[in-house]
C-alpha cells in the first residue's frame, strides 16, 4: 500500500511544527510529505514547493495530496479549506476554525457535501486527559459541577504583534480576522473548557458575555474575560491575558460541590482535589494528523476535533467578533517591561520555556514572540491581572462585573 501523501500549506512560523509532525509520521512509515506551499520559497525545500494552494491543485491529478495541513492566516481558513475539500482532499485546519460563525457553518456544509474529513487543530482534543476528566465528572468525583473556568496568564512581546500584517487585527478591509487573546493564543483554553463541559455545537451555548481589553497598541484584545452559560445550565468563566508579569501554564478548572479538577492542558496534567483525596496524573496525547490518517484508513476511530465539534468555540468567537472594540487599559494600570518575562513552572510542569507535547511554546503560532532573542522584547504588564483572571474563571464573572480597577477607571 502506498503511503498517504501530505502537503503542508504555510511552512513558516507555526507551520514548522506541522512539518516536524509529518517528518515523524514519515519516519514511522505512516505518511509522506509530498509538497510544501508558501508564498515565500524556502531556502531548502523538504518537498516540491508551490507558491499557492491553487498552484498545487492545478498541477495535475498525480500531484494532488491525500491530506493538506493548513497553517495560514485566520481569514484564509475558509477559502483554502473549501478549495481543498472540493478537490477531494482531506484537511487538517489550524485553529481558530474560521473568522466568523457564518463561515464555520459554510465550512461544515462543504465538508458534508463533499464527504471529506476536516479536522481542526485544537491539539488539546488529542489529549487523553480530556476523557479522563470527563469520566471523573461523570463518576461524581467532585460532586455536582458548579462551574467550569479557564485561566490563561501568558506573555506576548511587541515583536509578537509585529509578526505579520494580520497580527492583532480584528478586521482587514471587509474581512474579519479576530486575532485576539480569546480567539488565537489562548483559544485552546476556551475550546478545552467547553469540551469538558460537553459543549460542542453553537446551539449548546445559550449566552456569551464578553469583556474585552487591550494594553498593547493593537485593534484586538490582549486581556479579556468572558462569561457563558450552556443550554444545559453549565456556567463557564474565562480569564485570559497576554499581559501577565510571568507566563504560567494555562488551566481549565472544574469546580464541584465536593472538590475540583484542574487540567493543565499544555502538559496533559490532571490534579484532583477533594476532601478525601489529592491526586495528580500526566496523560499521553494522540496527534491530530495521525488521528486523521487513521480515520481515513477506516481503523474504527472518529476525528478527535471534527469541524462540526468546534461550533461552541465559534459561538464564543462570534461574540468576540461582534462585540465593541476592546477598550484600552489606562496607562496608570500598565507597566512596560523590557526583556523576556520569566516562565512559572509549577508542580509537575516542564522547566521554563519548555512547551508541552504538541502545544506551541512562547512565540508560536505565527513566528517571533517571547522566546525570540531578536526583535522588540518589550511587553506590557497589567497590574494584578493574574489574580483577576483567576477570579473571572472561578466566579464566572467578567472583569467589569468583579470591579477590576482598570474597568472602574473607564
Amino acid at each position: 500500500m502506498s503511503l498517504p501523501q501530505v502537503a503542508v500549506v504555510g511552512i513558516h512560523g507555526h507551520g514548522g511544527s506541522h512539518l516536524r509532525a509529518v517528518a515523524d509520521l514519515e519516519a514511522r512509515g505512516l505518511a509522506r510529505l509530498s509538497a510544501v506551499v508558501d508564498p515565500r520559497e524556502p531556502d531548502i525545500a523538504p518537498a516540491p514547493w508551490f507558491s499557492s494552494l491553487g498552484d498545487l491543485l492545478s498541477a495535475g491529478a498525480g500531484a494532488l495530496p491525500d491530506v493538506v495541513v493548513l497553517s495560514t492566516p485566520i481569514h484564509t481558513h475558509l477559502p483554502l479549506a473549501r478549495a481543498a475539500l472540493e478537490a477531494g482532499i482531506d484537511v487538517l485546519l489550524e485553529k481558530p476554525t474560521t473568522a466568523s460563525l457564518a463561515e464555520h457553518a459554510e465550512l461544515v456544509a462543504v465538508a458534508e457535501r463533499t464527504g471529506r474529513l476536516c479536522q481542526v487543530g485544537f491539539q488539546t482534543f488529542g489529549s487523553h486527559a480530556l476523557p479522563a476528566v470527563a469520566d471523573m465528572v461523570a463518576r461524581g468525583e467532585v460532586g455536582q459541577v458548579t462551574g467550569i473556568g479557564a485561566v490563561g496568564t501568558w506573555v506576548r512581546t511587541a515583536a509578537y504583534w509585529a509578526r505579520s500584517p494580520w497580527a492583532g487585527r480584528r478586521r482587514m478591509g471587509d474581512r474579519a480576522v479576530v486575532d485576539g487573546v480569546v480567539t488565537n493564543p489562548l483559544a485552546h483554553a476556551v475550546a478545552t473548557a467547553l469540551w469538558v463541559g460537553g459543549a460542542r455545537t453553537a446551539a449548546d451555548l445559550a449566552y456569551v458575555k464578553t469583556d474585552l481589553w487591550r494594553a498593547n497598541p493593537i485593534e484586538a484584545d490582549d486581556t479579556s474575560s468572558l462569561r457563558a452559560v450552556g443550554t444545559d445550565g453549565t456556567r463557564y468563566g474565562f480569564g485570559l491575558t497576554l499581559c501577565a508579569a510571568e507566563r504560567t501554564p494555562a488551566r481549565v478548572i472544574v469546580q464541584g460541590t465536593e472538590g475540583e479538577i484542574e487540567l493543565g492542558y499544555e502538559h496533559d496534567l490532571v490534579r484532583l482535589r477533594t476532601g478525601r483525596v489529592v491526586a495528580e496524573k500526566r496523560y499521553e496525547r494522540t496527534g491530530l494528523l495521525e488521528n486523521l490518517l487513521r480515520v481515513r484508513a477506516g481503523e474504527g476511530e472518529r476525528l478527535l476535533c471534527d469541524v462540526r465539534d468546534t461550533g461552541a468555540f465559534m459561538r464564543v468567537l462570534e461574540a468576540v467578533r461582534t462585540a465593541p472594540d476592546p477598550a484600552p487599559v489606562d496607562d496608570a494600570f500598565v507597566d512596560w517591561v523590557d526583556g523576556v518575562a520569566p516562565v512559572a513552572g509549577g508542580p509537575g510542569a516542564p522547566g521554563p520555556g519548555v512547551p508541552g507535547p504538541g502545544v506551541p511554546g512562547p512565540g508560536a503560532p505565527g513566528g517571533v514572540g517571547q522566546g525570540n532573542p531578536e526583535g522588540d522584547a518589550r511587553h506590557p504588564v497589567v497590574r494584578d491581572v493574574a489574580a483577576w483572571c483567576e477570579r473571572a474563571a472561578r466566579e464566572q464573572r467578567t472583569f467589569t462585573e468583579l470591579g477590576a480597577p482598570w474597568t472602574l477607571a473607564r
